[in-house]
């Protein structure tokens, strides 16, 4: 049990399961997608599939170079989720954006330098419409290229003295603002 769980102190349970990999499905076309790029921690990677589940997303997208969703620490940190919510894997990030794209949904790179504000997009109205959120690596972030595809590049303001937010935070508050924008009342 030890060697096959992989933790210091298993559960008492293993389970045999397929791999579910999907194609990103646009018909219909989603209303909340998280793409990541060359994301490689894998606790990191299981819990934003997690807060997608939770926030309601219809998809996760991981680029190539990304951490394989069914290693163990990525599916204990996803809690279930990488097994009930679509996820592609190996993704071509220029391709699966000009698919979105033409599908309407528009593209926001999370990056703690964006020129737009979270809030202020929120405040807008901005987040209502269909949304792919493209989160980058934990290390690096996105580079220019990968940051060059997105329709808005866009910061999470930190109020206090940190110096940055990690992925599966900076995730969690970006998914959560589109959720709440895309469940709001329209205004009369």
């Amino acid at each position: 049990m030890a060697s096959i769980a992989q933790t210091v102190t298993p559960q008492g349970l293993v389970a045999v399961c397929r791999f579910l990999d999907v194609p990103l499905a646009l018909d219909p076309a989603p209303r909340l997608v998280a793409l990541l790029a060359e994301v490689r921690d894998p606790g990191n990677a299981g819990t934003v599939i997690r807060v997608a589940d939770a926030a309601g997303a219809d998809a996760v997208v991981l680029t190539r170079s990304s951490v394989d969703v069914y290693n163990p620490k990525c599916a204990r940190a996803s809690a279930g989720s990488v097994f009930h919510l679509p996820v592609t894997v190996e993704a071509d990030l220029p391709a699966t954006v000009d698919a979105l794209r033409a599908a309407g949904v528009q593209i926001l790179a999370a990056d703690g330098a964006g020129p737009d504000d979270l809030d202020t997009l929120e405040d807008a109205g901005t987040l209502a419409a269909p949304t792919a959120w493209l989160f980058g690596n934990e290390a690096w972030g996105l580079p220019p290229a990968l940051r060059a595809l997105a329709d808005r590049v866009v910061r999470v303001p930190i109020h206090g003295r940190a110096e940055s937010l990690n992925l599966a935070t900076a995730a969690a508050v970006c998914l959560y603002a589109s959720a709440r924008a895309h469940r709001r009342p329209p205004s009369r």
